[in-house]
C-alpha cells in the first residue's frame, strides 16, 4: 500500500458492507491499482474501514476526492500526489506489427479488454479500455501504448457513471471466470491422482521391497488429494460471504 505523506483526516464513520457498497459506487472502477489496492472494491473496503485514505483514486480526479467526502461527511481534500496525477482518459493501442501474441498482457487486463491468442496478434477493443495501464509494464516487447481520447476533459468529467458500472460488471465477470478456470483446473488434476492412484493400487508388488516402494507411492499422492481438497475448501471458505450485498440507492447519493 502506498504511503501518504500528509494522512488526511480520520472518517469518523460506521465500517459496514453497506457503506463500502456506497463508497465502491463512487468509484470510477477502472481497477488500475493506483489506489495501493488491488481493486477498487478493497479500496472502497478500506475506506469503510478507515484504513485507507479518501483522496488515493487518482482515475477519479479531484470530483472524486470531493463525491467521497461528501458521501463521508469529511472535508474535501487534494488527491495524494504519491498516488498520481489526474489526467485525460487514455486507452491502450498495440502495436500489432511488434506483438508477438505472449498473452502477458491479455492476463494483466483486469476487464478483458484485449483479444487475441497464444502467437497469434493481439488487439485492444478501445470501447472496453479502462485505461488502467496494467497490460504496459508485462509487454516484453513494448508494443503497448496509452493513447489520450478524452481531449482536456480529466477524472470524472472524462468518465461517466455508465461506463464505471459496465467496468465493474466485466471485473466482476473477470474474476469468476479466473476462479471457475482455476476450479476446473484443480479438478482435472485431481482426476489425474485419482487414476495414478488407482494405477498404483493395481501394479504387482510381490516382494517386501517392492510393497514398500507401493505404499510409499500411494501416500504421497492420498497426501497431494487431500491436500487439494482441503485447499479447495479453504478457498471455498474465505469466498463465502458474511453478508447478503446491499444494493445501493444512487438517488440517495
Amino acid at each position: 500500500m502506498l504511503s501518504s505523506p500528509s494522512l488526511p483526516p480520520p472518517v469518523s464513520v460506521p465500517s459496514s458492507p453497506s457503506l463500502a457498497d456506497r463508497i465502491e459506487a463512487l468509484l470510477p472502477q477502472t481497477q488500475c491499482t493506483k489506489c495501493g489496492y488491488p481493486a477498487c472494491r478493497p479500496y472502497a473496503e478500506a475506506i469503510a474501514d478507515g484504513s485507507a485514505g479518501y483522496n488515493q483514486c487518482p482515475p477519479g480526479g479531484q470530483e472524486g476526492v470531493a463525491r467521497l467526502a461528501q458521501l463521508l461527511q469529511q472535508p474535501v481534500i487534494p488527491l495524494n500526489p504519491l498516488n498520481g496525477v489526474e489526467r485525460p482518459r487514455p486507452v491502450a493501442v498495440i502495436d500489432e506489427a511488434a506483438c508477438i501474441g505472449c498473452t502477458l498482457c491479455i492476463q494483466a487486463c483486469p476487464v478483458d479488454a484485449i483479444a487475441g491468442t497464444a502467437k497469434q496478434m493481439h488487439t485492444v477493443i478501445a470501447d472496453l479500455c479502462t485505461g488502467c495501464d496494467l497490460c504496459v509494464a508485462p509487454c516484453p516487447v513494448d508494443c503497448i501504448a496509452m493513447v489520450d481520447v478524452s481531449g482536456e476533459h480529466t477524472g470524472w468529467n472524462a468518465w461517466d457513471q455508465q461506463q464505471a458500472d459496465e467496468a465493474r460488471t466485466r471485473h466482476d465477470f473477470h474474476l469468476f471466470r479466473l476462479r471457475r478456470e482455476k476450479l476446473e483446473n484443480d479438478d482435472r488434476l485431481a482426476a489425474k491422482a485419482a487414476e495414478k492412484l488407482k494405477a498404483v493400487a493395481a501394479e504387482s508388488a510381490t516382494t517386501p521391497e517392492q510393497q514398500a516402494e507401493q505404499l510409499r507411492k500411494k501416500a504421497i499422492i492420498q497426501a497431494a488429494i487431500e491436500r487439494a481438497r482441503l485447499k479447495k475448501e479453504q478457498q471455498a471458505e474465505a469466498e463465502k460471504p458474511d453478508k447478503p450485498a446491499i444494493p445501493v440507492d444512487r438517488d440517495s447519493q
